[in-house]
């Protein structure tokens, strides 16, 4: 198993923050690897939210299902990830902070099958990948994030991530 853990500030209010990330169609917005997201339960985001996603990865790209297994709007949020090469559980914690929010992340990778042994490898690459998505969200939603185009059917995707 791999653990990968962070924090980010952004200067945006604690229930904005929250929502923004606990909707899983939004992260393709900040997520170059995240190429689509799409929520296939009915009513709104919520424990038991279940979105079917894919990722960019070796040239092609991974789906992914993205169970959503806590939802404390706005303090605490939690998901479980599986693609055929990992399973991830995710858990963020909010906190309103002098300027906005403090958002903590803590993932855990079971990687599988050939992935198996390269867990400390995931663990070092897994940190910087995550400070990028997550400073990405933090510029995007703080609107200082460079305009990104948006993908259509047929074109390349960025190279592989989960989340």
């Amino acid at each position: 198993m791999a653990a990968i853990e962070g924090e980010a500030v952004i200067a945006r209010p604690v229930d904005v923050v929250f929502d923004y990330v606990a909707d899983q169609r939004n992260e393709p917005q900040y997520n170059p690897r995240m190429v689509r997201a799409e929520k296939v339960t009915e009513g709104p985001v919520g424990e038991g939210t279940i979105f079917d996603c894919a990722v960019a990865f070796a040239g092609g790209s991974a789906g992914m299902r993205v169970a959503c297994t806590a939802y404390e709007r706005p303090a605490f949020f939690a998901s479980t990830a599986r693609t055929r090469l990992a399973e991830f559980t995710v858990t963020l914690t909010f906190e309103a902070v002098p300027g906005g929010t403090r958002m903590r992340w803590s993932e855990q990778v079971w990687p599988r099958g050939a992935l198996k042994p390269l867990a400390p490898v995931i663990r070092a690459i897994g940190r910087r990948q995550e400070t990028a998505i997550w400073t990405s969200m933090k510029r995007h939603l703080e609107g200082t994030a460079a305009p990104r185009a948006r993908r259509g059917p047929g074109s390349t995707p960025a190279p592989g991530r989960r989340h």
